[in-house]
């Protein structure tokens, strides 16, 4: 692919992969605000107890093949059909395990309500399993303004019926509708729109072929999963669902910039990166881009929530979530890290470094699986946080290590490229903070001025110390306003 065509994929994927992620997000979290008013912290601990067993299971599903899938270069319609049918039996013979577990994972947690809501939450194995493919085939053609409009539709209907149940008194039941509606319209609408059915075939040589690299994926994706997803279970177990309400919102409300971001990112630097895999000068250079870019955005939001978080908790939520500001600062100073992980595995992953990527995963997630426990276990909640904090950025640093071994992408240059934004973030911050323990006004006001502080210092610094990726989107910003312009209908005399 000529390096202008490459470019400008890359822009216009970013923009649609942006479009699809925040436009699906901001429908969800608006409804989230809705529901958080009208339902209790107990159902969204309820729902947060069980998430550990969904995500592992979709996991299982697709956490392999759909990145081998993309990985390759040229994969042929008996590849897609091969693992179509695998994602069927898989996803089937998962939700019958969940079924039948569901009784006993309701008496871990001595809340008898949890096995009927995991038998009817696991359906979204099957129904997921149905459009993965759809999926992957869309994502490798960079089609993400079709994967926009589905994701964005879906969104809105499912959510819409999901209010209305919880206004007619369905409680827990709502949070459950909206996860099941949201997969099964989203399915409906990729068969409608992918245009890809699958053929009558099963290939053991296709099946093998994507098996050798998408095991490795698998298996690490799995622990990562795992591990993303053990303070569920623990809080779950160890302290009650009103302290995982508590804290699954707060986890919600700081994933908006960091693993949101990083996720519309990350989808479109994968298969880029993968296209690019025997260029590996260029790949360096768009890697670097990919992450100087995220980073300019991460680092600052999550100082801004850091900053704000009472009255925002307050104002999105209502004061009865008070107790989720101290878990939402503490996870957003992981987030930093969370952010920046995604595109360094993937850059691995793009070279086809699977097995590697498991060894490492397997080392990292055990380093953090003894921290977050250790953590619970001598100090509470606070020191499972801490645990989660030292495990991000752990799992950054050999993130990145890896890619400076088998990309070539130096370690020590990767953190000079992002030291002048931490420290034109950290200066903003702290100019913020320390002006607003001298503002005596309201709690909304004080805010909002040391919003206006932080941004107006951190784009001054940014335009003064000529950041790179200050440019970079201001090169984007002017792309974006050309091609708005070339489409806008002249005025005829």
């Amino acid at each position: 692919m000529a390096q202008g065509s490459l470019k400008s994929k890359t822009i216009s994927g970013v923009f649609w992969s942006a479009f699809q992620k925040f436009g699906a997000m901001a429908i969800s979290f608006v409804a989230n605000i809705v529901l958080a008013r009208m339902l209790s912290p107990d159902d969204f601990g309820c729902i947060g107890m069980l998430a550990i067993f969904i995500t592992l299971s979709t996991t299982f599903i697709d956490g392999g093949f759909g990145s081998a899938l993309i990985q390759k270069k040229e994969p042929t319609e008996d590849d897609y059909s091969t693992i179509f049918y695998w994602n069927m039996l898989l996803s089937g013979l998962l939700y019958g395990i969940l079924f039948l577990a569901s009784p006993a994972i309701a008496r871990f947690y001595n809340i008898p309500l949890l096995s009927s809501v995991l038998r009817v939450e696991g359906l979204v194995l099957i129904i997921n399993a149905l459009s993965i493919i759809q999926n992957n085939r869309l994502r490798k053609q960079l089609q993400f303004k079709k994967l926009a409009i589905i994701d964005i539709t879906s969104a809105i209907l499912s959510i819409t019926i999901s209010i209305t149940l919880a206004a007619n008194g369905f409680g827990i039941w709502a949070l459950v509708a909206q996860q099941l509606l949201l997969c099964s319209f989203s399915t409906l609408l990729l068969w409608i729109f992918g245009h890809w059915h699958p053929r009558l075939v099963f290939s053991w040589t296709s099946f093998k072929e994507l098996f050798n690299f998408g095991f490795f994926i698998l298996l690490a994706n799995l622990v990562n999963t795992f591990c993303n997803n053990i303070q569920g279970l623990l809080i779950g177990k160890v302290y009650n669902s009103s302290t995982m309400g508590y804290y699954s919102q707060g986890k919600k409300l700081e994933e908006l910039s960091s693993t949101s971001i990083s996720n519309v990112v990350d989808r479109v630097a994968y298969p880029i990166l993968a296209e690019s895999q025997n260029d590996k000068p260029r790949m360096v250079g768009m890697l670097s881009q990919f992450i100087t870019s995220l980073a300019y955005l991460t680092i600052p939001l999550m100082l801004l929530f850091i900053l704000v978080a009472k009255p925002l908790i307050i104002l999105i939520y209502s004061a009865k979530w008070l107790p989720s500001v101290h878990y939402f600062q503490i996870l957003c100073i992981a987030g930093i890290a969370i952010s920046l992980q995604g595109i360094n595995y993937y850059a691995v992953a793009a070279v086809g470094k699977s097995g590697r990527l498991l060894l490492w995963t397997l080392i990292k997630r055990g380093i953090g699986l003894i921290l977050v426990v250790g953590g619970l276990a001598a100090f509470g909640m606070d020191g499972l946080l801490a645990g989660m904090v030292i495990t991000s950025y752990t799992i950054y640093i050999i993130n990145a290590a890896l890619v400076h071994k088998h990309v070539g992408y130096n370690l020590f240059r990767q953190f000079l490229d992002l030291l002048p934004i931490a420290i034109v973030g950290i200066c903003s911050f702290l100019l913020a903070f320390f002006c607003g323990k001298f503002i005596h006004t309201g709690l909304y006001t004080t805010a909002c001025i040391q919003f206006g502080i932080f941004a107006v210092t951190y784009l001054g610094l940014s335009r003064l110390l000529r950041l790179r990726a200050f440019d970079n989107f201001l090169e984007i910003a002017k792309n974006l306003i050309s091609r708005l312009k070339k489409h806008t209908p002249q005025e005829t005399a």
